[in-house]
């Protein structure tokens, strides 16, 4: 069924993964259904006036950072619709959402390249190996929100199968921890990345309306 030609395009959000030197674009991923819920939490990063925690009281209205931010949402996968039409949806009726789920998951994977990499250093004798690198994980949910994080909690619930047991609708819960320049620094793309969602908070803060003594029903502070 085609939608009304008058209505407005859906936007989805998803995640880009970037080579965290050059800023090339890895992979795409879009979320086949939005969310209907995203929650977010920031862990003020204030300086303690708690004596046994060393913290000076003249210090209280000061912050050391930007706060915390975790982000946690749930997305749907579903194959019904591509099962539906066959002829046109090979994968959906070989592999199910497979390879879906297996985009999700190569994020928190180093490759295999990069595991034989290490293994052939350590059979070599290197006495000390590098921690594997990822790439730089991206969460987009609109222009106004392009976040570097990382990637904290994923969990899947496949929920159906099809014959040959290839799931084919499940939830993804996702967990994120929004990299801040306190992170990564400045110099690197997702510290100039950090700074322009930071940046775009302050514009968006700037659109509020204002309120009035007024409205709090006293007349000034005094």
């Amino acid at each position: 069924m085609s939608s009304f030609p008058g209505s407005p395009r859906l936007l989805k959000g998803g995640i880009v993964l970037v080579d965290p030197d050059t800023a090339a674009v890895q992979r795409i991923i879009s979320l086949q259904y939005n969310p209907d819920t995203l929650t977010r939490t920031l862990q003020i990063q204030g300086v303690s006036a708690d004596g046994a925690a060393g913290g000076d009281r003249s210090e209280i209205l000061r912050l050391k950072g930007p706060p915390v931010e975790t982000i946690k949402l749930e997305a749907e996968i579903d194959a019904t619709d591509q099962l539906e039409f066959p002829d046109q949806n090979t994968n959906a009726v070989e592999v199910g959402i497979h390879p879906q789920l297996a985009a999700l998951e190569a994020i928190v994977y180093p490759s295999t390249d990069q595991l034989q990499s290490n293994n052939a250093l350590a059979k070599s004798g290197t006495l000390e190996i590098i921690p594997m690198e990822s790439a730089l994980t991206l969460f987009i949910w609109s222009k106004n929100r392009i976040i570097p994080v990382r990637l904290t909690d994923f969990s899947i619930t496949e929920e159906a199968f099809d014959p040959n047991l290839n799931p084919i609708r499940a939830k993804v819960s996702l967990g994120m921890r929004v990299l801040s320049v306190n992170d990564v620094g400045f110099d690197v793309k997702a510290g100039s990345l950090y700074m322009t969602y930071q940046r775009q908070k302050e514009r968006l803060a700037s659109l509020a309306p204002a309120g009035s003594f007024a409205n709090l029903g006293i007349k000034g502070i005094s």
